[in-house]
């Protein structure tokens, strides 16, 4: 027989002992076992257990202490796996990022090593509180044994502060990123924070923009810009950057400008996609506030263009909930699908809409899925694989640097096809069109450097790898608005997807209060 509160004490010391190694290893980087820093060591396992018996005490009562627990056990086992394995960190924007995956993607991180943290840290524990018998005294009894557990638990956490306040004094100070491994502390609280977020977003009155947007009429010719968003690219595996291989061997043979300087908004495609079209520069950036404001596309519909949005991703994330919006991910509309259905897929069938759309300019939006990790050697076909061996498991921890990096640079071959397929299709229309393309993946990734795989730590702590990304502008012969040679002038310029906004607008000639051309990358 088990007490209620012996329970919560119970979990609370699992936790920390079993789900935290991600937790303590970062620690100890940073304050290594010695006798100067035991002490603190020892105090700062207590707090965090004792954080997480104040967390439960808060709602394990009767009817509800068993199926939190085993909530917490079970989700708690999962993020110690993520964590453990990629160094994730479990905030807001990655728990977006969970309810946003869909079942291909999801699939592509199961492993078997995932299942034996779920069976150990979750499944067997969660039986084990699921069979055993509980004992509650009465209401006021309980509620008193309760009092004197928070009481006796706060006023430890205190003196372990006390005691040790100068340690904490810098982990709290310096060390703020520590924190964010913390489980199941710091998830719940991120779990907490996504929930506000949504409550707000249903909240927020939309609000309209540019609708004073229109086209000079002096501009007499038709503009076709097929705008790209990369998935998960990084700019130093460009070899059109100085990268050692050759993963850009079509690009290369084109007269384009590869802007080798240019930083994403986010680390995740939930915040990257929104920001990139959004009015709002990365500081200022609030998802929320974005998908509540007409962005970029609304604001060239109002101009007259005819926008389309292609996607061979999870979905737009918002951005193209009011222009027209195909899903590729699917054999039944991707002519291109073999293991899964691949980018190229998109332009099968541009040349007939293009040649429907008998007035206005063109904007196209193709979502690549790109190099989607963790499975890269998935991103690309059979014909693509020269670099070898390659990391053939989402177990990226298994594999060599070597293999890992080459199936993530196969996966850039296929984008560079991808892309100069896409500028094959604007070349046919430059007889009738000023044509463009202009591609930005939406963040980078972390390939094994410093013990971090894929992407989506906060940007307080990402690494260069998630946020300096590819960007490239490819001008057909007839468009007049901005030369090449002025272009490759910037082409070491910083830019960032804060000029994204502004640079749709200006291939456009927009004129609309909302449009900035100092933020313009053809024009400033």
């Amino acid at each position: 027989m088990l007490k209620s509160h012996h329970l919560i004490l119970v979990t609370a010391v699992f936790l920390i002992s079993f789900g935290n190694h991600r937790f303590f290893s970062n620690i100890i980087k940073e304050y290594p076992f010695s006798i100067e820093n035991i002490g603190f060591l020892i105090s700062l396992a207590l707090v965090f257990s004792g954080v997480t018996v104040l967390l439960l005490s808060l709602f394990c009562y009767r009817h509800t202490i068993k199926p939190l627990i085993i909530g917490l056990l079970m989700v708690s086992a999962f993020a110690a796996y993520f964590m453990d394995s990629y160094n994730a960190v479990l905030d807001s924007a990655m728990i977006t990022n969970a309810v946003n995956t869909d079942v291909a993607e999801t699939l592509d991180l199961l492993s078997f090593k995932l299942l034996l943290y779920v069976l150990f840290l979750g499944v067997l524990p969660s039986f084990a509180i699921y069979k055993a018998k509980l004992t509650f005294a009465s209401r006021w009894q309980e509620i008193f044994s309760r009092i004197k557990l928070v009481g006796a638990v706060t006023l430890g956490i205190a003196a372990a502060l006390f005691v040790y306040s100068d340690f904490y004094s810098s982990f709290l100070r310096e060390h703020k990123s520590l924190r964010l491994y913390s489980n199941p502390n710091y998830y719940v609280y991120s779990a907490g924070k996504f929930l506000t977020d949504q409550l707000e977003q249903g909240s927020l009155p939309f609000k309209a923009r540019g609708q004073d947007a229109h086209i000079p009429e002096v501009d007499k010719d038709r503009e076709l810009i097929i705008f790209v968003v990369g998935e998960t690219a990084r700019a130093d595996h460009f070899s059109l950057n100085g990268y050692e291989r050759e993963t850009n061997p079509l690009l290369k043979q084109e007269a384009l400008v590869s802007f080798s300087n240019f930083w994403s908004c986010g680390t995740s495609t939930a915040i990257s996609v929104p920001c990139m079209f959004s009015h709002l520069t990365t500081e200022e950036f609030n998802k929320n506030q974005a998908l509540a404001t007409e962005n970029a596309l609304d604001i060239l519909a109002h101009g007259d263009a005819n926008v389309l949005w292609l996607d061979n991703n999870s979905d737009s994330k918002g951005v193209a909930v009011r222009v027209p919006y195909e899903n590729y991910k699917s054999s039944e509309i991707n002519p291109i699908c073999d293991t899964e259905c691949r980018d190229v897929g998109m332009l099968s069938k541009l040349q007939e809409y293009i040649d429907a759309q008998k007035q206005g300019d063109i904007v196209i939006v193709l979502h690549q899925f790109g190099q989607h990790g963790p499975a890269y050697y998935k991103r690309y076909p059979a014909e693509f694989e020269k670099f070898t061996p390659v990391c053939k498991t989402n177990q990226l921890e298994d594999c060599s640097a070597e293999e890992l990096n080459n199936a993530y640079d196969n996966a850039i071959l296929y984008t560079d096809y991808f892309l100069s397929k896409t500028i094959a299709l604007l070349k046919q229309n430059n007889a009738e069109f000023e044509t463009a393309m202009f591609y930005a993946s939406d963040h980078g990734e972390s390939l094994g450097e410093n013990g971090l795989y894929l992407h989506g730590l906060p940007n307080l702590i990402a690494p260069d790898a998630q946020r300096h990304v590819p960007a490239i502008i490819w001008l057909g012969e007839t468009y007049e608005h901005a030369g090449m040679a002025a272009l490759l002038e910037k082409r070491d310029r910083k830019f960032s997807h804060d000029n994204i906004f502004h640079t749709l607008l200006g291939f456009f000639e927009i004129i609309s209060g909302e449009y900035d051309e100092t933020l313009d990358i053809l024009r400033n």
